[in-house]
């Protein structure tokens, strides 16, 4: 990469767009000490706060997505957008970008829009199995289309799709040989097998109720529980810590030690989630959150599914929960098969390989 480069990425609204966006600077950061930074994300959504966080500098422009349904918020949308429009133009104008990266999220959209009518070198790094319509018309005219499924020729020009994976923390390589101290941290039994439920940072009603209709039967299974209900329900369901083997947590800091101690792990299936999922190696059951766009969530669990290496739970069948689970359980054989597929999938240098695709845009 040349010593001078500036460099410019747009994503947010989420975790799953934030995340990758940071671990993709950092890697970039640590090859060209030099590089500088620009981040833009969506006014009052949470890359405003994530972004500085890690150290970067971030423009907000004003920008929401459209809504699903008829709502008087949608009849600002075109506003918002050509505002969005201007005030991108206006950025990638004064920092004169290098190369553009977009990781999704309302904010994406306009950005890599003005940075292609400027001629800027562009990447989309698509997290999901199925893109949000805002990829999809990126797509056509971005230099570079960064994946972590198979397929996406569908909705992108084969030529320009690299499959890399989606970046996820190093520390999660080698989990397994964390065991024993990991169940040392949450204080736990060495002895019985451990379910890990993770509903996201904010946490998942379907999942907290699944779980609080189920927890004394998973009790009496012997089964401990590690339990993130998230930020939104934890003084809901913290009462159930007085269970024995039964931890609540509002969010666990130590994913690590989380993934190193589990036998069996619930989780919505998102892309970043997913990812981890895969170089953790443990038997999933994926609750997909339903209310989400293009469903993407049960498309990204299927894309796992289908090649024997996770169970589908939909969130319209949960009753099935207790016979779904049982199964997986007391079936050794099928843990051990499952854990060994869904490896299978993992692509842990995704977050170098997408890096090499951004230093090829630039020396271009």
């Amino acid at each position: 990469m040349k010593q001078s480069v500036n460099i410019l990425i747009s994503g947010g609204g989420t975790g799953g767009h934030i995340y990758p966006a940071i671990a993709i600077a950092n890697e970039l950061k640590k090859r060209n000490v030099n590089a500088k930074f620009l981040f833009v994300g969506a006014k009052d959504r949470m890359e405003m706060e994530k972004v500085p966080q890690a150290g970067y500098e971030i423009k907000g422009l004003w920008i929401t997505g459209l809504q699903r349904k008829l709502t008087l918020k949608n009849m600002a949308f075109p506003f918002k957008l050509i505002s969005s429009l201007w005030n991108a133009r206006k950025i990638i104008r004064k920092f004169k970008p290098d190369v553009v990266i977009g990781t999704g999220g309302f904010a994406s959209g306009p950005t890599l829009k003005m940075a292609q009518s400027k001629g800027v070198p562009t990447l989309v790094q698509e997290q999901n199995s199925y893109p949000g319509i805002t990829n999809k018309l990126l797509g056509k005219k971005v230099n570079t289309i960064c994946v972590a499924y198979d397929g996406l020729e569908r909705f992108f020009p084969k030529d320009k799709i690299v499959k890399t994976g989606n970046p996820v923390r190093q520390d999660l390589i080698e989990v397994s040989d964390n065991r024993v101290e990991a169940q040392d941290y949450f204080k736990i039994s060495k002895d019985k097998k451990t379910l890990l439920i993770l509903g996201g940072s904010l946490g998942a009603r379907a999942i907290n109720q699944l779980i609080e209709k189920n927890i004394e039967w998973l009790v009496k299974q012997e089964v401990q529980v590690l339990w993130q209900s998230g930020k939104l329900y934890y003084q809901e369901y913290k009462k159930y810590r007085n269970l024995e083997g039964v931890e609540v947590l509002e969010f666990i800091n130590r994913m690590d030690y989380a993934y190193a101690a589990a036998d069996v792990i619930i989780s919505r299936a998102g892309a970043s989630s997913i990812s981890e999922l895969c170089i953790v190696g443990k038997p999933v059951i994926f609750i997909p959150s339903p209310n989400v766009s293009e469903d993407h969530q049960t498309k990204n669990a299927l894309a796992v599914v289908e090649k024997n290496a996770a169970i589908l739970l939909k969130q319209s069948e949960l009753d099935g929960f207790v016979s779904v689970f049982e199964g997986l359980l007391h079936d050794d054989y099928k843990q051990q098969e499952l854990s060994e597929n869904i490896k299978k999938l993992a692509l842990p240098k995704a977050t170098e390989h997408i890096a090499n695709e951004v230093e090829k845009l630039i020396n271009s």
